[in-house]
């Protein structure tokens, strides 16, 4: 990226346009990646994020189900997800590239497996679990899975496939995650190169049917990479830790991201099984959500709620708006009633990976109407 910035010698430095190149460059600051033919998956990118952190030699929580209650710190996340990989390498012929489908309720099991499965050099494809059998069926066409991770109420939904299916609610999966002697280096085994293929994400594009999205290892660390090195810094000398609340699905590309983007922050994320608005206030009261990625309906019933007087939700900082246009009407009566929440906005496609513009900071996000500027990572033409 930033060498083909060097080539071009006439970019506009107002809209960060190349004439001869006709191509677009992001006016933010340049963000260090990982030399290309490093072998990295993005668990092992995060991983190194990570441990520069503080999250790892406490009892940090990394992810909570606020459905269930339960949750997992990122010292049992990291030891669980280690001992699900060594097992499935153990047990199962499973090739780098393979494709494994997931078909699962939010839990916390889909993080572990996502995690295990991508350090592992296999493609995970993770679909919606309220799909139709005929749904499913175009998608297995599409991402050619050779094995299924599903629960006992989603896997009548699958085809036969070359490795089976494994339910996330069995004694067997359960087990794989508390295996005594595990291989303290096996997320290294597999040489895992950033071009392959990390993730196969479902989108509806713009007409037909659904179609496969292919995303690499490098495209996922890339985006990692500009959230990571490029954050708006959080005010005050003792700033509460962050909590995510997701509104949108882990199946979703952006629940997706998320989840990679809280891990290699040290951050806690909060989902929830099926999204409901009461339950979210209640969400964001007992676990001190900090930030929300929002759509602009969302923003306008908090807006207009009066449920949002019945919970404590002073713990929100941020929300990020995307997936619509968000009026400025709408923008400037939510701030009136929430003065000390940032409301921010955005722009991305599962094309794109998630976010391909965004807004930084109080300034940007004045400008109302605006999804902010090209993100450091991108070069449309």
């Amino acid at each position: 990226m930033a060498e083909s910035a060097n080539h071009c010698q006439s970019i506009d430095p107002a809209t960060g346009f190349c004439s001869q190149t006709r191509t677009f460059h992001s006016l933010r600051p340049e963000v260090p990646l990982p030399p290309l033919y490093q072998p990295l998956s993005l668990p092992q990118y995060t991983l190194s994020l990570l441990r520069s952190s503080t999250a790892t030699a406490g009892g940090t929580t990394f992810v909570i189900s606020a459905t269930k209650g339960d949750s997992l710190s990122y010292s049992e996340f990291i030891a669980q997800f280690h001992s699900l990989a060594h097992c499935l390498r153990k047990n199962y012929f499973l090739s780098r590239n393979d494709v494994a489908l997931i078909l699962s309720p939010p839990s916390l099991h889909v993080p572990l497996l996502y995690f295990a499965l991508m350090s592992l050099g296999i493609v995970i494809s993770p679909a919606n679990p309220l799909s139709s059998d005929s749904e499913i069926a175009h998608q297995v066409q599409l991402s050619k899975p050779v094995i299924a991770f599903a629960t006992s109420t989603t896997s009548s939904k699958l085809p036969s496939l070359k490795h089976g299916t494994i339910l996330l609610d069995s004694p067997e999966f359960i087990s794989f995650l508390s295996e005594p002697n595990v291989d303290p280096d096996v997320i290294n085994r597999v040489q895992v190169s950033q071009h392959d293929t990390a993730a196969v994400l479902y989108s509806s594009g713009t007409t037909g049917r659904v179609k496969g999205v292919m995303l690499s290892h490098r495209n996922l660390i890339a985006l990692i990479a500009g959230f990571y090195h490029i954050r708006h810094p959080q005010k005050g000398p003792d700033p509460p830790h962050p909590v995510s609340f997701f509104t949108v699905p882990l199946f979703h590309v952006f629940g997706f991201f998320m989840l990679a983007r809280a891990f290699s922050m040290g951050e806690t994320a909060v989902f929830t099984e099926r999204f409901e608005f009461e339950g979210m206030l209640r969400a964001i009261e007992k676990y001190k959500v900090t930030y929300m990625p929002v759509s602009p309906p969302l923003v306008l019933a908090l807006t207009k709620s009066d449920l949002t007087n019945k919970y404590d939700i002073s713990s929100l900082l941020m929300l990020g708006s995307g997936g619509a246009p968000l009026g400025k009407e709408v923008a400037e009566r939510f701030k009136e009633k929430f003065p000390a929440v940032e409301l921010v906005q955005g722009y991305g496609l599962t094309e794109t990976g998630g976010g391909a513009a965004r807004v930084i900071g109080p300034e940007e996000a004045a400008r109302y109407g605006t999804v902010g500027r090209l993100s450091e990572i991108r070069k449309p033409r």
